[in-house]
């Protein structure tokens, strides 16, 4: 595994600081939306939002951030447009969205379960249940955000599938639209790079082993030669994360050291 970046180092400025786990994973999923141009960013989850609000401040300023229900907004909260639901479903069928969801269990080709775990028409324990999943996967780009990386969350074999994955979507023809662009965990980084689409560990939060993550992961990932770590943040966003995107530090309720 690569050493390059070792935690701690801050990029642009060459100036130590303890960079928190957290804001690796606000960093990684930030990585997510660059190069995306204008197009609607849906983050589900805490560290998701913070990552897309670092993304517009920095390398990704055409994005759009929305309320959640139907207005556009700047970086600083306000309004600047109206959203209203033909036009957001309108952007969705187009693939002019992505969105970072998350995941009860996710499999290895990126099939994703948030509606039941055990047998469906007798399940152990009822979740949120399908609900936009399917369209999501199906017509715009979708990343997945897993704050408690586990072999039960990690899986061989969903329970359910909500969200399609790159099997599922080759097997069906419908991958116009169909992207997984990455999963990040509070380990590390997958894409999806690994043979017939099938997951691939991108990177490793500093302080963090191959070893662990495979020991986490009820399947096996694919793994490329040496796994760098997550890249370090500069001074500029670790400024921003603590200072103006979350002074609170309620990332790291989210994501412990």
């Amino acid at each position: 595994m690569s050493t390059a970046g070792a935690a701690g180092a801050v990029g642009a400025a060459g100036t130590a600081a303890e960079v928190s786990r957290a804001e690796y994973c606000v960093i990684a999923c930030a990585e997510a939306w660059r190069d995306n141009g204008e197009v609607l960013a849906s983050p589900m989850g805490l560290i998701p939002s913070f990552g897309a609000r670092l993304a517009k401040r920095t390398f990704s300023p055409d994005l759009l951030l929305t309320d959640g229900e139907a207005l556009l907004v700047g970086l600083d909260g306000e309004t600047e447009g109206w959203l209203p639901y033909r036009r957001h479903l309108t952007m969705v069928t187009g693939g002019r969205r992505h969105v970072m969801m998350g995941a009860s269990q996710i499999d290895r080709f990126g099939n994703q379960n948030i509606s039941c775990i055990g047998d469906w028409a007798r399940p152990a324990r009822q979740l949120l249940g399908v609900r936009g999943a399917p369209v999501n996967t199906l017509n715009n780009p979708v990343s997945y955000w897993i704050p408690r990386h586990s072999p039960r969350v990690f899986v061989e074999r969903v329970d359910m599938v909500s969200g399609v994955g790159y099997d599922r979507a080759g097997a069906a023809g419908v991958t116009r639209f169909h992207r997984l662009p990455r999963v990040v965990s509070d380990l590390g980084v997958f894409d999806f790079a690994g043979p017939d689409h099938s997951m691939r560990l991108a990177s490793v939060h500093p302080g963090v082993t191959v070893e662990q993550v495979r020991a986490a992961t009820g399947f096996e990932p694919a793994v490329t030669g040496e796994v760098p770590y997550t890249r370090e943040p500069t001074a500029e966003e670790l400024r921003l994360i603590r200072e103006v995107i979350d002074p609170k530090g309620l990332r790291d309720r989210e994501v412990r050291a």
